[in-house]
């Protein structure tokens, strides 16, 4: 497809007019902090929190969030197994999105969260600007992980073939390898647009179908397909 031609396709993405969000932290002070700061956002509502995993779940699956911010270690059901369990039986027409948010970072947590289905990965040192920007892309489908963990571990899940095969065997076009690629190395959507010329609808388009051609279910898995198959090089 050209750009001119992906211009022409509709941006479908549903426009949300309030982020509903639960929160889940067995920390009373941290779950007040991110209550605070997040309801202090335009377009963001706080509307459950939670003291652990099995709360959590419990909010979630009747409160329907848009996004469930999780703490890794929480009693009874760790942020681990709650991603787990809220991805695997996501149903319905409103997309639940799990944000993971640990003091601890070790890439075996990083690596567990994104391939059980979480949609981003911070650090509790985070601003709450990068909180309230992690929260908004999960809104949208898209994943933030926090900058201090991003390239190390992707890095770690390259493989060493080249690029050709994988994007053969996965059906890729040139332009979605290219878009892979650079969603692998940290381009947001609009960074993408302007670098390849493509309206922003437009990107989000060429995503979609990369997710469907590599079976990723959000954009971190884009980017870790990528590093494991190689699309992406040490020079890229």
């Amino acid at each position: 497809m050209t750009s001119a031609a992906a211009d022409d396709v509709t941006d479908v993405t549903d426009v949300i007019d309030v982020i509903d969000v639960v929160i889940a932290d067995d920390q009373e002070l941290v779950r007040a902090g991110f209550e605070m700061i997040l309801d202090a956002q335009p377009g963001i509502r706080v509307v459950g929190v939670a003291r652990d995993g099995v709360e959590c779940v419990d909010l979630a699956r009747r409160l329907k969030p848009h996004v469930v911010l999780v703490d890794i270690r929480m009693p009874r059901l760790d942020g681990l197994e709650v991603t787990r369990t809220l991805m695997g039986e996501r149903t319905g027409d409103r997309a639940l999105n799990v944000v993971v948010i640990t003091t601890f970072d070790q890439d075996d947590y990083v690596r567990d969260a994104l391939r059980y289905g979480a949609c981003g990965f911070l650090l509790k040192d985070a601003s709450p600007a990068l909180l309230a920007e992690a929260v908004r892309a999960a809104s949208r489908g898209d994943a933030l992980v926090s900058p201090a963990v991003t390239v190390r571990l992707l890095r770690q899940l390259r493989g060493a073939s080249t690029g050709e095969r994988p994007r053969e065997e996965a059906g890729l076009s040139v332009r979605e390898t290219e878009i892979a690629r650079l969603v692998a190395v940290g381009r947001t959507n609009q960074e993408i647009g302007e670098e390849l010329f493509l309206s922003l609808s437009s990107v989000k388009t060429y995503l979609a179908r990369i997710q469907s051609k590599t079976d990723a279910r959000n954009r971190v898995e884009v980017a870790a397909w990528a590093w494991e198959h190689g699309v992406v090089t040490s020079r890229s």
